[in-house]
């Protein structure tokens, strides 16, 4: 049964590796234009240049894969910037962005229960525009991305609690 399971990881992993190599192969030319502009994005190109003979990740495209995987950004009380930690993480979807025009994302702003319900809604939308401020700088389009903001509306705690406000004052990037 354990050898069965390790084919199918093997098999899927060897599945995944295609699929990523093949999407880098098709969007080569545009990673090459956006290289002009921003030498972390050559960085990311040539290291996945690379790999097209070895049938294996790179570090850069196990970072990527991992950093699209976060769609969640919480905030601090009262803040509509990003904290820095996430900075990385949406500059990834920034480039992920800019390399699939076709690809369209709608920003989710949210807030907790605190403060008035118009208030929440403007906190919910300064935080999704602050990030899509921060995707147009990084290389996405505009046109791609729709924000929306929900205020308290749809918590993802409810609750009091310091733990369930701090959950409910977010953003989430929602594939469309």
């Amino acid at each position: 049964m354990g050898k069965q399971r390790n084919q199918c990881f093997k098999v899927g992993l060897f599945v995944i590796s295609l699929f990523v190599l093949g999407a880098c192969s098709s969007t080569s030319e545009m990673e090459d234009e956006s290289a002009n502009t921003e030498s972390a994005a050559s960085s990311s190109s040539s290291s996945s240049s690379g790999a097209g003979s070895s049938n294996q990740l790179t570090q850069e495209q196990i970072r990527a894969q991992n950093a699209l995987r976060q769609t969640v950004f919480y905030f601090d009380f009262d803040v509509a910037e990003f904290k820095p930690a996430d900075r990385e993480t949406l500059t990834y979807h920034a480039r992920d962005l800019a390399a699939n025009s076709g690809k369209r994302i709608r920003l989710e702003g949210h807030a907790d229960e605190r403060g008035t319900r118009e208030y929440n809604l403007a906190l919910g939308e300064r935080r999704a525009n602050g990030i899509l401020n921060y995707f147009i700088v990084n290389g996405a389009s505009r046109s791609q991305i729709e924000v929306v903001s929900y205020g308290e509306e749809r918590p993802e705690q409810s609750g009091q609690s310091e733990q369930a406000y701090s959950r409910n004052r977010r953003v989430e990037v929602v594939a469309q």
